[in-house]
């Protein structure tokens, strides 16, 4: 029996179609590739090829032309913080490139993941000093996570692909790409990989089930335990944990100021602010509690104060991703160096079921005697001007503590930490370490950018205000409705409170003669109204968060109104001043 069999000739194999383009497309196809729909920037002569490819690509990337690189910088620091994903700026070569450096330099050292792409000259006049020429490799080496120049096209999807990879692993932190002109303009083959790893980069370590069995016990043997949490729960996603580890084992923690949100403000085993404006009882506390743990903080200058006087009665037990961190200030009695998440899940359920009932209500204590000292009067104040805490504390009612509150720095700034109740994680959004006046503005901006369905404030002072106000035109433009707080005592007041207390009331350049606020604002096609008196304040307050759009509202507080508590510069942390 025969059977007929079909024989087909074979097809020939075609090749897949090489995909041509230009290093200024490759840019943002990478960025494509990696997810990101959402820049901040600036243009100028050498990345005009970036952003005439950005033309084409606006159904894709929506881009904010901000109005300073300085505040495209901090609105992709706000962006990233509010979301998680790394925030991307553009600018040009030269002056465009060094209005960059204080938002990196910000980002570095509060750990938030950013891209920074800038142009650069032709390469074949680099180091010509050519018109807008600057070395930005060596002038960012220092603040960046990792900085890279490319020269030609066909290094672009790499090189972004690397940064990003770098920028988001381990500690997160800012990457700089520099782009040539001609590197920009030339064609190349573009194919696209996502980096996994890169050899002797290892951004998480490995956690020891050694180090974690002796944290555990360490915590099981105390009698006076006592956490500080920072930044690193809320980076890690470890929020759940770290909640169910503290209730576990009855343990009263108080935040950084960077951690703050990470555990709702009311919650039982909160105890409160750390550190030279912080509580009482978390200040006086660290010298008096037997195991200090330690989760995903630096041990700053400003939480720890004197390191000669600093808890040396206790055990210390750091929870920390990088390791340089560890033993850098404070020495650890057992380092488990490891990201917070998986440390504190390793750890949960070798703790012990405890409560340290006398040893909270003794923190709960403190919190009284520095209401009855300090908070009455700054949240229900008897003065006939305005003061800081109760603006703070009405808008705190009013949003319900779901809002997301971006302050700059200075007293507003541990004002609005210490009296708004945070019912939300990543609802404060500050810049910590570098502590960097004209931060809020623009990263309100990019916070809102992230979060366009929750409600924005910008708490911020008159000077820090007035240090990057022309974003003004950028939330004008694009229509970003983040609420604005101008809390104006027309000084700037945290330099002013430093020389009333530690210079003789010498007032030396620090009293501002201001404009109307308000009145610019209205030129910029933003509402706004201007409070003075207290009667008026909460109506005034909800017209801002009833209003749909961007809106400001300056607030006229007392002149010389300052902020307690205080731990002195260099002081011992138990040494805290309650007036």
């Amino acid at each position: 029996m025969s059977v007929a069999v079909e024989i087909k000739e074979k097809e020939p194999k075609t090749e897949p179609k090489k995909m041509l383009v230009t290093g200024a497309q490759g840019v943002l196809l990478s960025l494509l590739e990696e997810g990101v729909d959402t820049i901040f920037g600036y243009p100028g002569g050498a990345i005009m090829p970036i952003y005439d490819a950005l033309y084409d690509f606006s159904d894709s990337l929506k881009h904010y032309l901000v109005r300073h690189e300085q505040g495209g910088a901090h609105a992709a620091q706000g962006y990233a913080r509010i979301t998680g994903k790394p925030g991307v700026c553009f600018a040009t070569s030269g002056p465009g490139a060094t209005n960059l450096i204080t938002g990196i330099a910000d980002a570095q050292i509060d750990s938030t993941p950013m891209v920074c792409i800038t142009g650069q000259v032709f390469s074949h006049l680099l180091g010509t000093d050519a018109f807008q020429e600057t070395d930005v490799l060596g002038v960012t080496m220092p603040v960046t996570k990792w900085s890279y120049q490319v020269t030609r096209a066909e290094e672009i999807p790499e090189a972004i692909a690397k940064a990003f990879y770098i920028a988001t692993s381990g500690r997160p932190g800012p990457v700089l790409i520099d782009i040539t002109k001609d590197a920009q303009n030339a064609t190349f083959e573009f194919n696209y990989k996502k980096w996994k790893k890169i050899a002797s980069y290892f951004p998480v370590p490995k956690l020891k089930q050694s180090e974690v069995v002796a944290a555990a016990e360490l915590i099981n043997q105390a009698k006076k335990p006592f956490v500080i949490w920072g930044q690193g729960v809320l980076l890690s996603h470890a929020e759940e944990e770290f909640k169910a580890f503290i209730e576990k084992a009855g343990l009263p923690a108080a935040w950084t100021i960077l951690g703050l949100s990470g555990l709702e403000t009311e919650h039982p085993l909160n105890v409160g602010m750390l550190g030279m404006h912080g509580n009482y009882g978390p200040n006086l506390k660290t010298n008096e509690c037997d195991v200090l743990i330690a989760i995903g903080m630096r041990f700053d200058d400003r939480v720890t104060g004197d390191l000669k006087r600093y808890a040396k009665q206790a055990k210390i037990i750091h929870i920390e991703i990088d390791q340089a961190e560890i033993n850098k200030n404070v020495h650890a009695h057992v380092a488990v160096n490891a990201d917070a998440k998986e440390a504190l899940q390793a750890l949960l359920p070798l703790v012990e079921q405890r409560e340290h009932k006398e040893w909270v209500q003794s923190f709960f204590d403190c919190y009284k005697i520095e209401f009855d000292k300090v908070i009455r009067e700054q949240l229900f104040p008897n003065t006939p001007g305005l003061q800081m805490g109760e603006a703070v504390r009405i808008i705190s009612e009013l949003t319900e503590g779901k809002a997301v509150l971006v302050t700059d720095v200075g007293q507003h700034q541990m004002v609005g930490m210490r009296y708004y109740n945070f019912k939300e994680t990543r609802s404060n959004i500050t810049s910590g370490g570098l502590g960097t006046m004209g931060f809020c503005l623009p990263a309100a901006m990019g916070a809102k950018v992230g979060a366009p369905d929750r409600q924005v404030i910008a708490v911020i002072g008159d000077g820090g205000f007035q240090m990057t106000i022309q974003e003004l035109g950028c939330i004008f433009q694009y229509q970003i409705g983040v609420k604005i707080v101008i809390l104006n005592n027309n000084f700037l007041g945290m330099v002013r409170q430093w020389q009333q207390l530690f210079h003789h009331k010498r007032y030396s350049f620090t009293e501002m003669v201001n404009p109307d606020f308000v009145g610019i604002a209205k030129a910029y096609g933003i509402a706004g109204s201007k409070v003075t008196e207290r009667e008026y304040l909460q109506g005034h307050i909800k017209e801002m968060l009833a209003h749909d759009g961007p809106y400001l509202l300056e607030v006229v507080v007392e002149k010389e109104e300052n902020v307690f508590p205080m731990v002195p510069a260099g002081d011992s942390v138990a040494n805290i001043r309650l007036d």
